[in-house]
């Protein structure tokens, strides 16, 4: 399981690397005419794609309930 990293700027990362007993918080998409694909994620290319405020939203949600990985 790929999970994202919530990191220091308000930026987050795409991990592999997370223990078992990790919490993270859960995404539910509507999905929308221009979604964040994982190619996006790993090229870094999808910031300016209308779907990256939801994803943007629930790093700062996530950072807002101390955890790092959503």
């Amino acid at each position: 399981m790929r999970l994202l990293e919530h990191n220091t700027g308000g930026e987050f990362s795409l991990t592999e690397d997370f223990g078992n007993d990790t919490r993270f918080a859960i995404l539910s998409p509507t999905w929308g005419a221009e979604e964040v694909t994982f190619k996006d994620l790993i090229n870094r290319t999808g910031k300016s794609k209308a779907g990256s405020d939801k994803i943007r939203f629930c790093a700062q949600q996530s950072a807002n309930d101390a955890l790092q990985y959503f």
